[in-house]
Parts: C-alpha cells; structure tokens; sequence
C-alpha cells in the first residue's frame, strides 16, 4: 500500500461513520481508529481521571480550609493568648500535585526538621508526581517554624507545606 492509498482511505474512514479499520496486505498491516464522539469518549475516558485527580485535591482542601485559612485568622488572636496557632513566616507552596516525601529515600533523614535553618534554593522535600521525583527547594531563607505535611500525605497545587520565618 502506497502513501497515496493510506491517504485516500484516512480521507473515507474520515467521512463515513465507520470508527475503526484493520488492513494487512502481507507484510504491511494498518489500523485507523477515529475518536469516539464527545459523548462517548467525556465519560469513560474522563471519569477515571476525575475520580483519581480531586480525590487527593480534595480530601487535602477540605482538611486544608479547616487547617489552614482558619488557623491564621485564628492564628493572630491565639499568638496573643498563646494558643496552638500558625506561626509567623513565608510559607512554602507546593508548585504540583503529589505525594509529599520529607527525605530522598525511606532510610534516609528527613531534609529538614522544625528548627533547621533553611537556606534559599535549598530542597525541603520531594513532591512525586507520576513517579517523577520533583525536589521542591525553598523561596525564601531562616528557620524551619513548622512542617504542614505529614510524610507520605498527598498534596495539591498551591498548599502550605512549610512555615520558613
């Protein structure tokens, strides 16, 4: 089959309502599938992913919220009373969805602990995303005031994983 066939036959299957075509000619041996309609293709394609995506997102967000924007508006009137508050400082964001690791392997320590000084451009921890993993450094340089994350807890885009004041 010569290059203009295999165009010629992209160009029918394209037209008609046929989704897929096997061909083999000896050794030569094709097979076109077309994209299954929208609606055909948004559920089952989609779904898994939709499942899989939010449900870390939002298990995170929701206790995220409640930890999170609560404790710093709670955080100015508990650092006065000396309640259990949200130290001050820059917080470090994570830039991807993922697991979030505090050392490089299971037997390894952890690259900082609560009062650590961290310098900028130095790693903090590992983010892995699609077993890649993505050593996420710090902004900003000082103390290590408090880690957000739990070892092996998935995080999302934009959450606090540490405290650096």
């Amino acid at each position: 089959m010569d290059l203009k066939e295999i165009e010629n036959l992209l160009d029918l299957i394209a037209k008609s309502e046929v989704n897929e075509v096997s061909i083999e000619e000896g050794d030569f041996k094709i097979k076109v599938k077309k994209k299954p309609d929208v609606k055909e293709s948004a559920a089952p394609q989609h779904m898994p992913m939709q499942y899989q995506v939010p449900a870390q997102p939002q298990q995170p967000p929701q206790q995220a919220p409640q930890q999170q924007p609560q404790q710093p508006s709670g955080g100015e009137s508990s650092q006065e009373s000396g309640g259990d508050s949200q130290p001050s400082g820059d917080v470090v964001k994570s830039p991807i969805v993922g697991t979030f690791y505090r050392a490089p392997s299971p037997d390894d320590d952890p690259f900082v602990k609560v009062g650590d000084t961290a310098e900028k451009g130095q790693t903090l921890c590992i983010v892995e995303a699609m077993k890649i993993m993505n050593e996420i450094e710090s902004d900003y340089s000082g103390e290590v005031k408090k880690i957000l994350v739990e070892d092996g807890e998935p995080v999302e885009y934009d959450q606090p994983l540490f405290i650096i004041g």
